[in-house]
């Protein structure tokens, strides 16, 4: 029978007590079932996430609930077994699991050279070990990692020389059963209680440790900070005022940073100090970040950045101060004393607890050559100009928006560099001509080179070399008489020689940091891309990630486990190809989840040197950009033939993918002129791309002008069209757009997706900038509006959905979008935003909300009759949501039969997380719940647990 929710109440003893109302028939779910208000006094609370020699440790949480995905990393993997697919065989019929034949066992105890099964060795000692087997495989070769802890106190780098051979892959995998972590942490160990009154405890800070992240018990701890929207903040020019004198008086100010979230931007600065300001304090802001953020923000125009320059012009919150550190869960480290301080959660013992503070700032490096390239300005001393050149600021697009240029015959231009290669980059038009082209003195006659155009099209490859001996190198450029006009070189220092058939299987990869915000603040640009200014010229950097590709091919990620990071969890960087990332799960990381290509090799025309054929399939993405807010789910830069498909993201703070980059650089200059613009016209090679059957829902829960998927820049010349399709997009909180084809978007094909609760507009293209795409002929909505502002739009209207009515096309499109079944992670709670509930009527979502609700967001209605379904198999339900006094009277029905009204309302503080109704013992199968509004005022929806068959 079903139990009411007032047939139970929760006493002081809280999840306990709820730990047994939750029992169905003997065998319960163990949680925690808390609410926002409960007091620290409420009893002590069980610790979930604990690490453990296997390496599980908990996801960071709102308090109440377990997250979702918590189970150990090797779960989602089709088959345990060995390299290659298939049911692995038993080794000498003691291992089940274990490939038969040669293998090398690693353990984080591990030591000699055996790399047995029985005398495993380090890691290090493995990864030597594969070196005498890899350079002519008959068979993959598997490297098993016994399950516990790899303290890696440098990291893990593997090159061309680790890398499979004759189509085989070098596998390090999970031991079946097992749980390996890589880890880049140090624990602090020795808390006293210094401040028994706030309970504070101090420990000594970890050698090499930065302080920006601590994990207890694998639950994140806040560093300490002010709450949001700090009052009465006035902009001087050296930083800010605040009317409190209290702030003059906190120690080790060069410590502190402010933070605010502005628009699309997420800036950070350390202050250069604090003193006494009239009746407050005086904020001054270290002088080269508050210039770059502040007073002289970067804006180099196209292809590096757009309109609009929000700056640091106000504080959200003050962070790392001894004196912020006033709530449980907080944590302060103090550099100069090497001590951190901490106040522990309810339930937590120091004197057991798992305190980690990442140290590293790589866990991985798969690293091939030649790495990343980087342009060298035509005004570098190593170009050595003879003749009538003329240097101009041009304005037209070029790198630095600077040239050199010259239209008289024999003038020269020599570039001497280290590597094996060059491309020299300039303007073509028609204006151009042939010229003639030397290397170390001898002219190449196996080009014809040339920079003529019928338009002009700035920051082109006019000339390339490649396959030099690796060495020291000059080439010289000689005028023939057109218009010459030289922009910038790219050296190319070593062979190209990617590392690949690399794979890395039901690995944990933990506690990595990123150190340079606590240096040079953090100068954001857009989407964890970031300005280093401290050169001549701006140069876009992107937030680092704790594992890393540069230069790969044929690199696989399965079934891999990326928490509890400080910056990004993975990279696919410099031209990595044909890799793939499958069946992954990223979540708490302070940064973004996948990151793929490059912000600044658009005018790459060499394909061995393009990011291109990678795959991202099947991934669950959550709670990124924990620190930096501008980080999303999954970010792609210049990329071709790239696919993206059946992955979950959700509860990010700005968009959940992002994809592609340079505004309206690759639109011509027409188009430009039509949106107001001076030309910067030229090209990048992103083109056939697919972005399809992808999840996507409660995004944007704190940045603005982004979008659930969101797309940049121009994709091709419209030879290959890129395609988004069949994607669930959900849950927009703060966007305008939930698919957003931002500026100089082009080329893509959009159709059969579905979006729904979020957004003034289902669909936005704001300038005429954007182009040549094409809506429809199928997609569907909750919402009629477009923004369609684009040129050259093919548009068919959606079809739009009123009350949760979706047809059944859309109702597939829904159900299937995601990971497949094999990855999908199975856990008993599921999410308001789960996909298999059923919303009618006219409900709101909404996420962020701060008041301790699963996962942080809500679906809520307040029409009566409005409901909710959930078809699941099992033997029991419980249904969960909030009490308070705005909330009203809901019924439940069980396979359509009513079981019972009630009255969610109360007269005391909010209380979410509720177990409102629980069904008790069902016959096992499947069974629909539906929730219904009765009356009063709001029916609130949070989450339900399945108890399973």
């Amino acid at each position: 029978m079903a139990i009411p929710m007032n047939s139970f109440a929760l006493t002081p003893a809280g999840p306990r007590s709820l730990f047994h109302a939750l029992a169905f028939g003997g065998a319960a779910w163990v949680l925690l079932l808390g609410c926002a208000s409960r007091s620290p006094s409420a009893g002590a609370s069980p610790q979930v996430g604990a690490a453990s020699d296997a390496g599980s440790g908990g996801t960071s949480m709102m308090p109440g609930l377990m997250m979702p995905g918590t189970m150990m990393p090797g779960t989602m993997v089709p088959d345990s077994g060995a390299p290659g697919g298939g049911s692995p065989r038993a080794q000498g019929g003691s291992d089940p699991g274990v490939l038969q034949g040669s293998a090398t066992y690693a353990s984080p105890s591990g030591s000699g050279t055996a790399c047995t099964i029985a005398a495993p060795c380090a890691l290090a000692n493995a990864v030597a070990a594969v070196r005498g087997l890899n350079s002519n495989m008959a068979s993959d070769i598997a490297v098993y990692l016994r399950g516990g802890t790899y303290v890696l106190t440098t990291p893990l780098v593997l090159g061309p020389q680790d890398s499979g051979s004759n189509g085989h892959q070098v596998v390090y995998q999970a031991y079946p059963g097992e749980t390996p972590v890589l880890s880049g942490a140090a624990k602090a160990t020795g808390f006293t209680l210094v401040d028994a009154k706030l309970g504070i405890w101090r420990a000594p800070l970890p050698k090499g440790a930065n302080g920006r992240q601590m994990f207890v018990n694998g639950v994140r701890a806040v560093r300490a900070r002010s709450l949001n929207g700090l009052p009465n903040v006035a902009t001087t020019s050296t930083g800010f005022t605040i009317a409190d004198p209290a702030y003059a008086s906190y120690r080790n100010a060069s410590s502190i940073e402010i933070a605010q979230d502005n628009d699309w931007k997420h800036m950070r600065c350390p202050l250069q100090g604090i003193t006494k300001s009239g009746n407050g304090s005086a904020l001054a802001v270290a002088p080269d970040c508050w210039a770059a953020n502040a007073t002289n923000v970067s804006n180099p125009g196209f292809p590096f950045n757009g309109a609009g320059l929000p700056g640091l012009n106000g504080i959200s919150w003050l962070e790392n101060a001894y004196e912020l550190l006033v709530q449980p869960g907080q944590f302060y480290a103090d550099l100069s004393a090497a001590q951190v301080f901490y106040i522990p959660r309810s339930g937590e013992d120091l004197s057991t607890a798992d305190v980690e503070l990442p140290v590293l700032e790589t866990l991985v490096d798969l690293a091939g050559t030649p790495g990343h390239l980087t342009p060298t300005n035509d005004s570098d001393a190593a170009a050595v100009y003879t003749g009538s050149w003329k240097h101009d600021d041009t304005g037209n697009g070029d790198l630095d928006n600077d040239l050199h240029a010259t239209s008289t015959s024999g003038d020269a231009v020599s570039f001497s560099f280290d590597g094996t290669g060059l491309q020299v980059i300039g303007e073509i038009s028609s204006n151009g001509g042939p010229f003639a082209a030397y290397v170390d003195g001898t002219q190449d006659d196996a080009q014809s080179p040339t920079n003529t155009s019928t338009t002009l099209v700035v920051q082109q490859v006019i000339y390339s070399v490649t396959g030099l001996p690796k060495g020291s190198h000059t080439v010289k450029l000689v005028c023939g008489g057109s218009s010459l006009l030289v922009d910038a070189f790219v050296p190319i220092p070593d062979v190209i020689a990617p590392v690949h058939d690399i794979t890395f299987k039901g690995t944990t990869f933990s506690y990595a940091t990123w150190s340079l915000p606590s240096v040079s603040g953090y100068i954001d640009n857009q989407a964890a891309v970031l300005w280093d200014t401290s050169g001549k010229a701006p140069v876009p950097i992107r937030v680092p990630a704790a594992v890393q590709v540069h230069r790969g091919k044929n690199i696989s990620f399965v079934s891999d486990r990326f928490d509890h990071l400080g910056e990004t969890g993975l990279d696919l960087a410099d031209g990595t190809q044909d890799s793939a990332v499958t069946g992954c799960t990223i979540t708490d990381v302070s940064g973004g989840g996948i990151s793929l290509g490059e912000v600044d090799d658009y005018f790459q025309g060499s394909t061995a040197l393009m990011t291109s054929g990678d795959t991202l399939s099947d991934n669950t993405i959550s709670h990124v950009g924990t620190d930096y807010h501008d980080a999303v789910g999954i970010w792609a830069g210049y990329v071709r033939g790239v696919t993206i498909q059946r992955n979950d993201v959700g509860h990010t703070p700005y968009s959940g993918m992002s994809f592609g980059w340079g505004w309206g650089f690759a639109s011509s200059c027409a188009l430009q002129a039509k949106a107001g613009l001076g030309c910067r016209s030229g090209t990048n090679y992103a083109r056939g791309n697919q972005i399809h059957d992808n999840y996507v829902h409660d995004v944007m829960g704190t940045l603005n002008d982004g979008g659930c998927i969101y797309t940049l820049g121009g994709q091709g010349d419209g030879t290959t069209k890129s395609v988004l399709a069949n994607n669930f997009v959900t849950v927009g909180n703060h966007t305008s757009n939930m698919l957003y084809h931002d500026e100089g978007s082009s080329y893509w094909d959009t159709h059969d997706n579905v979006t729904s609760m979020g957004g003034d507009v289902w669909l936005g293209m704001w300038t005429p900038t954007i182009h040549d795409i094409t809506l429809g002929p199928v997609n569907f909505t909750d919402n009629a509006a477009i923004d369609n502002r684009g040129s050259n739009i093919v548009y068919t209207a959606p079809t739009v959905v009123t009350g949760g009515t979706w047809p059944a096309a859309a109702v597939a499109i829904m159900a299937m979008a995601g990971p497949s079944a094999a990855y999908r992670i199975a856990s008993p709670l599921l999410d308001d935003d789960d996909q298999r509930m059923s919303y009618l009527g006219t409900w709101v979502a909404a996420g962020s909300r701060g008041f301790g609700d699963f996962e942080d967001n809500v679906h809520s209605t307040s029409t009566d009759g409005d409901s909710v379904s959930l078809t699941f198999s099992g033997t029991g339900v419980t249904w969960i949501g909030e009490q308070s006094s705005d909330q009203g009277h809901v019924e439940w029905f069980i396979d359509g039969q009513s079981q019972g009204m009630a009255d969610t309302s109360t007269s005391s503080a909010r209380k979410a997380q509720q177990p409102l109704f629980m069904s008790g013992v069902l016959v096992a199968g499947s069974h629909t719940l539906k929730v219904v509004k009765r009356g009063g005022g709001y029916m609130t929806v949070d989450a339900a647990l399945i108890q399973a068959q």
